[in-house]
């Protein structure tokens, strides 16, 4: 996902025998699995492990499929996911709007007494150095408890949670009352392309009406005692809005040996030290308000507790603030940050350029006026011969309610399968694609359906990303019955 991983940081075995080997990048054969034959009924409690070594060995066939973007090569993910789901009598259409880019739809139809919801997930996945992993990251592979392989957890581990699902309800028969819409979708890890933004754009009348979407941006904090010790469960309500910003600076080119005193790379090092030395405002919104009180209930630092049961008040405490914005995921949660995250000057040692150049993160607190901020950094920089301009069209920051049928389900499932964890919502300091579903006036929550430890959590975009096979199972499990619960008369 196109996000800061701050909050996750914050915040036995179904099957160990690896999934058939792929026949190659576009006939991947589909599992054929002993669960697929014997689950003609709604799922009971026996048949739970089936369903988890069956989705085991779909997300070992999975991330066999390598879709590194750039370039993606979404189609043959496409490609595997509609076989999967023809094998189950659900059709799909592939949207093909680039060369190997592509968008895959397939829908549940119900009663239409109630209105539609999306699971979005999306195909593509960011690089992965095989140097730095202790396994092949396009693998597959099964073994010690875990799932190996780049995607497991962003985010093609959440879309066979939300596969899996379409898969039983269609094999129950399910009586639904609303139709389930399962959208795959190219391009969200480089924020831009023809993934959602397209398909929501070209197409918004295959989602028109929809009520609810489910998306990645969600997390489910286990205890380091493992999956089955959840602390607590963090669903996505709002993101913070990306403003990528280009700076430039100018200056007389020249030779190396004869430095000039206008050099652009001289002048573009000052500017960003000014930028970096830049402390924004404190901004307490509603939502992370919320998110911070809730957090209180199982600090267990008396301390921070009193801190952030009332944040509004902490922040007026020097040493509050010192501690909190210490903690990255906290400091992300409260003001707009810069992240200074790309330099170019010349091409060659001995050649001063007439221009160097740099790129910086800005994320954006919902309600940040973007004009405004980019005054105050033009003022922070304070030389006119650095230019900055954003580098695109940005998005305000969208929230979707609590007050609603799906959130209600997400909460009451939570709190069955753990009565003591808490349940709250999260800001998420990066961003996903729902705000294209948000900005349709489709509420759209960000679920991490899987229990994952800290030491787990670090492998979104990270070496040896790795997901258990029995935070895969409950997982699965999970979204389900979330699903299950809004969606079936």
């Amino acid at each position: 996902m196109v996000k800061a991983v701050g909050f996750v940081l914050l915040l036995a075995a179904c099957a160990r025998t690896p999934a058939p080997p792929l026949a190659g990048p576009s006939s991947a054969p589909v599992l054929e699995s002993p669960a697929r034959a014997a689950l003609m009924a709604a799922p009971v409690e026996g048949d739970w492990p089936a369903l988890g070594a069956e989705a085991t060995a779909l997300l070992s066939q999975y991330l066999r499929i390598n879709t590194t973007n750039p370039p993606g090569n979404e189609i043959v993910a496409a490609r595997w996911l509609a076989q999967v789901l023809r094998r189950e009598g659900i059709e799909s259409r592939i949207f093909e709007p680039a060369p190997g880019k592509a968008n895959l739809y397939a829908r549940l139809q119900g009663d239409g007494s109630a209105r539609p919801i999306v699971l979005l997930n999306h195909m593509d996945v960011v690089l992965a150095s095989p140097e730095f992993w202790t396994v092949d990251p396009f693998a597959g592979l099964v073994k010690d408890g875990y799932v190996w392989g780049r995607g497991a957890l962003d985010m093609k581990g959440e879309a066979i949670a939300q596969l899996m699902t379409m898969l039983i309800l269609k094999r129950a028969k399910v009586p639904l009352k609303r139709d389930i819409i399962f959208l795959a979708t190219a391009d969200e890890e480089i924020g831009a392309g023809v993934g959602a933004a397209w398909i929501a754009e070209q197409q918004p009348d295959l989602f028109r009406g929809a009520e609810f979407l489910l998306n990645e941006g969600g997390l489910t904090r286990a205890k380091p005692g493992g999956p089955g010790t959840v602390e607590f469960y963090a669903v996505g309500t709002t993101e913070k809005s990306p403003f990528w910003l280009d700076v430039t600076a100018r200056g007389t080119a020249g030779h190396g040996s004869r430095p000039t005193p206008d050099n652009p790379v001289h002048r573009l090092i000052r500017a960003l030290n000014r930028v970096a030395e830049w402390k924004t405002p404190l901004v307490v919104t509603p939502a992370v308000e919320r998110s911070f009180r809730d957090l209180s209930t199982i600090e267990r630092d008396t301390t921070v507790r009193r801190w952030l049961s009332d944040i509004r008040a902490a922040l007026r405490d020097s040493v509050a603030v010192r501690v909190l914005t210490g903690d990255l995921t906290y400091n992300a949660m409260l003001r707009n940050t810069v992240s200074i995250t790309g330099l170019n000057g010349s091409t060659k040692t001995n050649v001063i350029p007439p221009v160097a150049t740099a790129a910086i993160d800005v994320r954006l607190l919902p309600g940040q006026d973007p004009a405004s901020f980019l005054a105050d950094i033009v003022r922070v920089i304070g030389d006119t011969a650095v230019s900055v301009k954003p580098q695109g069209p940005n998005w305000p920051a969208t929230e979707s309610s609590t007050e609603t049928e799906l959130f209600r389900a997400i909460t009451d499932i939570a709190r069955q399968r753990n009565p003591e964890a808490l349940v709250t919502t999260m800001m998420l300091a990066g961003f996903t694609d729902s705000h294209y579903f948000r900005r349709m006036g489709i509420a759209s929550y960000g679920l991490g359906p899987f229990p994952l430890t800290l030491a787990d959590s670090r492998g979104v975009h990270g070496n040896d990303e790795r997901i258990g096979l029995e935070a895969l199972r409950s997982g699965v499990r999970f979204y389900y019955e979330v699903v299950s619960r809004v969606a079936a008369r």
